[in-house]
């Protein structure tokens, strides 16, 4: 599994105007990990975006990546609403937009559940941007593949958001 401060990369494959590699950070206590590679799977943005209680578009959900936004309530409430709707995993986006280089480490609330699903926290940039092309194109979700290892990528063939510094 992953580590405490280790990154976890993914790569929008649709739309292509974000086809770039993002990197996340793994909740520090509670979720699971990727056991298996996604090569080409829905990150399906929720609805409501903060995903503290019903989804009006849970069935999307199902099998498939929810992107949530922080707030509203803890990571850990998100995580288990994005579960019980039969998501496999989590990207939670900070909502703070213009965040373009500082990761929150998502630790566990004082309610003693539990996750079971991958929890990962991206920048608001990077979760912004994805929204914003998704709803430029009129699309419901984005493919992805996830997780990305990107140590056999050269530096120079990487694609990265144009907006983020590595």
């Amino acid at each position: 599994g992953l580590r405490i401060h280790e990154y976890l990369y993914f790569q929008v494959l649709s739309p292509g105007d974000i086809r770039y590699i993002f990197t996340a950070t793994p909740a520090k206590d509670f979720g699971g990990v990727f056991n298996t590679r996604y090569d080409q799977i829905h990150l399906v943005p929720a609805d409501p975006p903060e995903a503290c209680g019903e989804l009006s578009n849970g069935v999307f959900i199902q099998d498939q990546i929810a992107l949530v936004e922080r707030g509203g309530c803890s990571f850990l409430s998100k995580t288990r609403v994005i579960q019980e709707h039969g998501g496999r995993a989590i990207i939670i986006a900070d909502n703070a937009y213009d965040n373009d280089s500082f990761y929150i480490e998502m630790i566990q609330d004082s309610s003693r559940r539990t996750a079971d699903i991958p929890a990962l926290f991206l920048l608001g940039r990077d979760g912004y941007m994805i929204r914003r092309s998704l709803e430029q194109h009129g699309l419901p979700w984005a493919v992805i593949s996830i997780p990305v290892n990107v140590t056999s990528i050269p530096t120079y063939e990487m694609m990265q958001p144009p907006w983020t510094f590595w």
